[in-house]
């Protein structure tokens, strides 16, 4: 081939023929270069599978995008804006508060058991709860390894003390007096705690001046005693009653309402007092029943003091007014006296009430029939009469 393209001439046709040629393939070369023969002219087997592997590429992309942003994006999206993120709200929310109450309870139970084990000693202030009530001892839930006992020797020393106002479920503070008795129990005493938390409740009493009611265990040479807060206590036979005390055995067993009027720890002296209470019902009973007096009232009373300006009249229900001086006889007198004496009955009328003082007066119902004369007119004579002697003009005048 090469011998035979060398030998053969060479026309101007053939010339123009060969360079048609080469120009023909170079204009289909660079279209299939350019677009798409440039996997042709690479090679036949990398073209073909270049486009399916293009379209297989490109088909799957177009549903991949379809699948993600149509269908399971907006699914995603819902599920998440909707119904997942509330639920993981909700349970975000209650889950802390089940911890946190988790949290406390098992604080709690550290608390017990710290409690539980904590070391005691006798002379100890324990708190806790009676389970248990009998006439001998009560039965004390401590909260600890075991329970408490008090029997009713280390409860008050109170002759006549017992059990029966306690009950189950009832708080109770106690002192220790020793730490495992014969039954492995904590025995534990009420007048011991007493001794120190009684005065402070004492003090308190008398620091606000608060009623309390007592009972009168025993009658002494000057008063009674009786028991508060398990401590002894005295009320003297002045402050008793608002008179004189004869007897002091009357007042043994009964009930009466007093007040703190002194309260030394140091000195272990309780005073109480109930006169103080009296004097102020007394008072108190005084002013309704001086509200309820009307003036003009006629009344009748016992004369039950003599002053040289007045005299005192017993009206009863612990009322009592004074008739002054001025007010007790038409005459006048220098002292009452002189037309009265102490236990006198009296007939008075109530001429005024004024900040709690009754003002009485017996001239007043002397006065009553006078003021049933009925007045009589008098004309003056007329001037040209008036030269008239004095018998003429009184003539007609009724004394």
């Amino acid at each position: 081939m090469s011998e035979e393209i060398l030998t053969t001439p060479v026309t101007e046709e053939a010339a123009a023929e060969a360079v048609e040629a080469a120009a023909v393939p170079e204009a289909p070369a660079m279209d299939e270069t350019a677009a798409a023969p440039e996997a042709p002219a690479a090679d036949e087997t990398a073209a073909a599978p270049e486009a399916p592997a293009a379209n297989e590429t490109a088909a799957p992309e177009a549903p991949a995008a379809d699948e993600t942003a149509a269908a399971p994006e907006a699914p995603a999206a819902d599920e998440t804006a909707t119904a997942p993120e509330t639920p993981a709200a909700d349970e975000t929310a209650a889950a802390p508060e089940k911890n946190t109450a988790a949290g406390e309870s098992m604080a709690d139970y550290d608390e017990a058991i710290t409690a539980s084990m904590k070391p005691i000693h006798e002379g100890d202030i324990l708190h806790g709860t009676i389970i248990g009530v009998s006439d001998d001892e009560l039965t004390v839930d401590l909260g600890i390894y075991t329970d408490g006992v008090v029997r009713l020797e280390d409860a008050s020393d109170d002759p006549s003390f017992t059990f029966r106002n306690f009950e189950v479920g009832q708080p109770v503070s106690a002192t220790v007096i020793r730490r495992d008795n014969a039954q492995g129990r904590i025995q534990l005493s009420l007048k011991a705690a007493a001794a120190v938390l009684g005065w402070e409740r004492l003090q308190q009493l008398l620091k606000d001046q608060s009623n309390i009611t007592v009972k009168v265990v025993e009658a002494v040479k000057s008063g009674v005693t009786t028991f508060v807060e398990g401590i002894r206590g005295f009320i003297p036979a002045s402050k008793l009653s608002l008179s004189y005390v004869e007897n002091l055995d009357d007042f043994v067993g009964r009930e009466i309402e007093v007040r703190v009027i002194t309260a030394d720890p140091e000195q272990k002296r309780l005073v109480l007092s109930a006169r103080d209470i009296l004097r102020e019902k007394e008072q108190e009973e005084r002013r309704n029943r001086i509200s309820n007096l009307q003036v003009g009232l006629v009344t009748e009373g016992t004369v039950e003091s003599l002053m040289p300006y007045g005299a005192f009249v017993d009206l009863g229900s612990g009322l009592s007014g004074l008739v002054h001086v001025s007010q007790i006889s038409q005459e006048r007198i220098k002292h009452p006296s002189v037309v009265l004496k102490e236990g006198q009955k009296v007939k008075v009328k109530v001429i005024g009430v004024r900040d709690g003082k009754i003002s009485l007066s017996m001239k007043a119902l002397e006065d009553v029939p006078a003021e049933a004369i009925e007045e009589e007119t008098y004309k003056l004579p007329k001037a040209e009469n008036a030269t008239t002697s004095l018998a003429s003009l009184f003539k007609n005048i009724k004394l």
